[in-house]
């Protein structure tokens, strides 16, 4: 059930984890909504038609949940970039794991807010992190996680700058990506700056059977490689 908040409607959902106990997450009621009084997403950037995609339980986005879950985080400082409802970066929060989400629209954090109190969480770690804008407070990381961010001909390259500013000497960084134009670009952009790159294709179906195709590529950078 759908209940309108300032201008905009919300709903409800159970979101499956492998291997954990389901997300209860506060999602926007469909990509219809819109509500930008301030102007505060048209400074940031987004436009009308995207406004609404922050607020969206997106496929890849549950397939990088999943993966989170049990994926190696030893003590690294990990940053997922874009993270709309931030489904990994709160599996990796309930891991105890050194997790900041970010992503450049005004209301992701509210979103955060209320849905790490949904799931009994203590506060998460947020930083707005705006490509192609300066986002001193960031910082470096060890690893990088991000899903579905590769939907516009300008992302890989803005991907990518943001990425060198943000990753530590030695960094990985996940991308899952389903199968948009655009991984082939930011790929190139990646090697680049330095990163050595990895694909594997993801296949598995999402947990209500919904077919999904996509793949997860990986970019690694060490010590001895150049920036």
């Amino acid at each position: 059930m759908s209940t309108p908040i300032l201008g905009y409607a919300i709903k409800h959902q159970h979101v499956a984890v492998a291997g954990g106990a389901d997300l209860h997450v506060r999602s926007l009621l469909d990509k219809q909504q819109f509500y930008d009084p301030l102007g505060e997403a048209e400074a940031a950037g987004i436009s009308e038609a995207c406004w609404s995609l922050f607020g969206q339980v997106w496929p890849s986005a549950q397939k990088m949940a999943d993966l989170m879950q049990d994926y190696a985080l030893d003590e690294r400082r990990v940053l997922e970039i874009g993270c709309g409802l931030a489904l990994a970066s709160m599996v990796i929060h309930r891991r105890h794991g050194d997790i900041t989400a970010s992503d450049c629209h005004p209301l992701t954090e509210i979103f955060l807010n209320e849905n790490t109190q949904l799931n009994a969480m203590p506060d998460l770690k947020y930083a707005t992190g705006n490509w192609g804008r300066s986002n001193p407070e960031l910082g470096l990381f060890d690893l990088i996680i991000g899903s579905d961010v590769l939907y516009e001909r300008d992302q890989p390259l803005a991907l990518a700058e943001f990425i060198e500013l943000h990753a530590a000497p030695v960094c990985e960084v996940l991308i899952i990506d389903p199968n948009r134009g655009n991984r082939s670009a930011f790929n190139r952009q990646m090697r680049e700056r330095g990163f050595v790159q990895s694909e594997t294709l993801i296949t598995a179906p999402l947990h209500d059977g919904s077919a999904y195709r996509g793949r997860l590529l990986r970019y690694l950078r060490s010590a001895t490689l150049d920036r």
